[in-house]
């Protein structure tokens, strides 16, 4: 036996020495294809804090040679930037949770074995996700629901999704069954047993779908560009987008009430970098409470039915 054991022991080490290389190859290429996504944004900050005269010269790669904050005090005068910061947060927090009770709810209803015509019921949603009427007969749609330029055009259209409602609803089918059961024989009601034990029970798909419905909110500007003329309804993003179209990254009337030397000094290009950073904070600040949930939510939600 010890002479089995010696004779394992230098082959055990080899094999493991091996993984070990192994292992510092993929975290060396992890890392290196990491600084590679990161350096873009960070690229954003850096013009973003450098002043435009001296930018322009170029050779600002990786720290701002000459620090300064004049590119964001331009774009904190600019007041459709506080609009479209306070209508993105508006319609992300109102249509998220539009979103999740509504889809939820479906959801839980798809789940029940016991549902009548939950068969065709469910290739009727899977229908809608392969077909479509297109951009102008949505478009009629809404006009003659009376939601163009009014802000329930960004909530109602999107208070549901057949795939969120799938992945929600194999979460829900994965719960003992038992629970439904108990409390059925307590004479609770379906709403009862929807909202105090499987809501509370899917945590984890539901950070899941907040985090993807609320990052899509956030980032969305094509719906404020195609279905609202009202300039009080325009989104972060839209400006955002207007502004990298554009050359004009804010009005002569606001502009007149900065500093004269400012105005000659800033760039367009690094008022763009300071807009997007502080577009960007926001819905960066929402991952650390959510990502721990999103790989769980998402396996158990597709895996499990």
């Amino acid at each position: 036996m010890k002479r089995m054991i010696k004779k394992g022991n230098p082959a055990g080490e080899k094999h493991l020495g091996k993984n070990n290389t192994w292992d510092y190859l993929i975290i060396a290429v992890m890392v290196l294809f990491t600084l590679v996504c990161l350096y873009p944004f960070w690229y954003v900050v850096v013009g973003s804090f450098n002043s435009g005269s001296d930018y322009l010269r170029g050779g600002v790669l990786f720290w701002p040679r000459d620090f300064s904050l004049e590119n964001y005090e331009v774009v904190m005068v600019d007041s459709r930037l506080w609009i479209g910061f306070r209508v993105t947060i508006a319609r992300t927090i109102v249509t998220t949770v539009c979103h999740l009770f509504f889809t939820s709810m479906v959801a839980y209803a798809m789940s029940r074995d016991d549902l009548p015509g939950r068969t065709p019921i469910y290739w009727y949603c899977m229908l809608t996700m392969f077909f479509g009427g297109g951009l102008i007969p949505f478009y009629l749609l809404l006009k003659a629901l009376g939601l163009l330029n009014t802000f329930w055009v960004y909530v109602i259209p999107n208070m549901f999704s057949v795939y969120n409602m799938i992945i929600i609803s194999n979460y829900f089918r994965s719960i003992a069954s038992e629970i439904h059961e108990s409390a059925v024989m307590d004479g609770a009601s379906e709403f009862t047993i929807f909202s105090r034990l499987y809501l509370p029970l899917s945590k984890p798909v539901l950070a899941t779908v907040t985090l993807w419905v609320g990052v899509g909110q956030w980032n969305s500007f094509f719906d404020s560009m195609v279905y609202t003329t009202d300039r009080n309804l325009q989104t972060l993003q839209l400006f955002l987008y207007k502004m990298i179209k554009t050359s004009e990254f804010t009005s002569k009337a606001e502009m007149g009430g900065l500093p004269a030397d400012l105005v000659s000094s800033i760039s367009t290009t690094n008022v763009r970098y300071a807009t997007i950073v502080v577009s960007t904070i926001p819905i960066l600040c929402l991952y650390p409470f959510l990502q721990r949930f999103l790989a769980k939510g998402i396996m158990l939600g597709s895996l499990k039915g």
